[in-house]
């Protein structure tokens, strides 16, 4: 007799709650009872959870569990769907799901896949080979997510990273990313649901719209001084469809490759996404080489602009998602989760199940806290435009070098995983120290008051320049492994991209209420102090607060058990369905 697990016993329950209200629509007895209006699966007499059981009793007792796990995880599936084309043994074209033209983005499951070898079994897809290979790669797909950050995010980073967006006075630039974080992190906590429910390609294209608004309104302002409210209103804009972005971005950057694959992929995104900034900084740098001025002419932003521009164009180039295969040969599936009851409360499930997510919420409010300090109470107070342009330059450089860099040890496949993030949160600890010990001994020295909008600032000619310029390459790379390691930790988590999509989003709606407080107080004219301190002290406490989580949560290899939001999809989505059948 199989050992079926408790989905099995859910889905028995659920077919006696549910069989009158599927007699109620269909008028069959052999009608689906889970509210589909689908063919029965042709290998069956009729929609009956437990035949499928049965019919495997004939197998070899050595594959008897594999087979007994396979039946109950394709329950739902075997009365709803019809044989799919999978390159595997007849009993797992038997058990898989069909992709229909209506799922095909609306939310990501997940193969297996994992460092050392899951023991559980894990059906294996042939990959395309030729040209085709090379574009359904999950490395050119990350490639091209890079790019799509690199024109869109990329820019807006080059434009914050000139203190004060190159604007001579920093209020309006800071009340703009206040509106931006603001409005992100309202969406953020939904976001999950939306990439879910559009798919990611057309998220990443509704999300990319938001950075060409912005830049262009700051063009606006350098033409029209007057113009400043457009500019937070285009910020406002933007958060909102920053937050569907970088949603799509996570999940996909996560679930793409294997688990020994993960850090690898997460740095060659940060670096690809990276180079826009310095890209942007190379083109502020070059328009301004000249200039002692204190803000940036209109050459820089329509040079910005036309990238971002570009940038719109890149999500439609993507692959579908449906149709990836990782290098392991495991497929990123496409659970069945059209309705809208079971993404909301997905969205609540993720944390429920996965509590320990919640540990990493202080990591997430300080990663992007430590930005307006870098940018505006730093590089902006105390350098001229141009000085401005080649600090920004050499901190997105950093930025690179420092993702590949922890990357390399996050995905150390001599390592143990759990060694790893130890070790990760190691270096972060380090880097936070020494970085921001250096920097108290500058800041020490000066004030808003000390130092005007209109002052003589410091130019890349003078002797103290030399020191302050490292100092900020340091800061790059530890932002950059900040970012880096807050993405491997949850994709240490889960493989489940739907689950990941929930977790992107919780990352960046509290990243974003962090910056939105931070960039309000640096608005309101806050001591640089205050806001140096703060900043450190925010980053420590991140680290504090995850050290447990790393302890309790990250495992050698990710367990079946921990893919919860595809499996209560699955369940959540019947338990709806019936209760509709029935109500009719």
């Amino acid at each position: 007799m199989f050992r079926t697990d408790r989905k099995t016993r859910q889905v028995d329950s659920q077919w006696r709650g549910a069989r009158k209200g599927a007699h109620g629509v269909h008028g069959d007895e052999h009608a689906c009872p889970y509210g589909f209006d689908s063919k029965v699966n042709p290998l069956l007499e009729k929609c009956n959870p437990k035949l499928p059981l049965m019919a495997l009793a004939e197998h070899s007792k050595k594959r008897a569990k594999d087979a007994a796990r396979t039946t109950a995880n394709a329950l739902p599936q075997l009365c709803c769907s019809s044989p799919p084309r999978a390159r595997a043994s007849p009993t797992v074209d038997i058990l898989t799901m069909s992709d229909s033209a209506h799922d095909k983005e609306k939310g990501y499951g997940s193969g297996s896949s994992d460092d050392s070898g899951s023991h559980n079994a894990a059906e294996i897809f042939e990959r395309p080979t030729g040209l085709k290979g090379i574009y359904y790669h999950p490395i050119t797909q990350v490639v091209f997510l890079g790019f799509a950050c690199f024109m869109g995010p990329g820019m807006f980073n080059a434009l914050n990273g000139l203190g004060a967006g190159g604007q001579l006075d920093a209020t309006t630039s800071a009340n703009a990313n206040v509106a931006v974080y603001s409005t992100f992190a309202g969406i953020g906590f939904f976001a999950g649901t939306i990439n879910n429910y559009l798919g990611s390609r057309v998220t990443l294209f509704l999300g990319s719209m938001g950075y060409a608004l912005y830049v262009g309104s700051y063009l606006a302002t350098n033409i029209h001084p007057g113009a400043g409210a457009f500019v937070i209103v285009a910020g406002a804009i933007l958060g909102l469809c920053a937050g569907l972005l970088w949603t799509a971005q996570g999940s996909l950057m996560m679930a793409y490759p294997t688990e020994g694959q993960k850090g690898m992929f997460i740095g060659i995104f940060w670096s690809i996404f990276n180079l826009g900034g310095v890209v942007g900084a190379s083109v502020a740098f070059g328009q301004n080489f000249h200039s002692k001025a204190n803000a940036v002419g209109n050459g820089t932003y329509i040079g910005f602009l036309v990238l971002t521009i570009i940038g719109v164009t890149i999500p439609l180039l993507m692959a579908d998602p449906n149709k990836m295969i990782r290098t392991d040969g495991t497929k990123v599936t496409t659970p069945r989760q059209p309705h809208w009851k079971t993404e909301f409360y997905g969205l609540f499930y993720a944390l429920k199940t996965d509590p320990m997510i919640i540990l990493l919420f202080p990591m997430f409010f300080a990663s992007n806290w430590f930005t307006t300090w870098q940018f505006n109470d730093y590089n902006a107070a105390l350098f001229n435009i141009r000085t401005r342009s080649l600090n920004e330059l050499v901190y997105w450089i950093a930025q690179i070098f420092g993702s590949l860099m922890i990357a390399v040890l996050l995905d150390q496949p001599r390592l143990r995983r759990r060694f790893r993030a130890f070790a990760g949160w190691t270096v972060l600890f380090f880097m936070v120290f020494a970085a921001h010990i250096w920097a108290y001994f500058y800041q020490k020295n000066y004030t808003r008051e000390s130092i005007p909008n209109d002052a003589q600032k410091m130019d890349l000619n003078d002797k103290p320049f030399i020191g302050r310029v490292f100092l900020y390459i340091v800061f790059g790379m530890l932002d950059a492994m900040w970012q880096t390691t807050a993405y491997w930790m949850m994709g240490a988590m889960s493989n489940d991209t739907a689950k990941l999509a929930y977790f992107a989003g919780f990352y960046k709606s509290i990243q974003s209420a962090g910056a939105a407080g931070v960039w309000r107080a640096d608005a309101v004219k806050l001591p640089y102090m205050n806001i140096f301190l703060s900043t450190w002290c925010l980053l420590v406490a991140g680290l504090v607060f995850a050290l447990p989580m790393i302890y309790l949560r990250v495992k050698d290899t990710t367990d079946e058990a921990d893919e919860t939001i595809a499996h209560m999809g699955e369940y959540t989505e019947h338990a709806v369905a019936g209760e509709i059948a029935e109500a009719r």
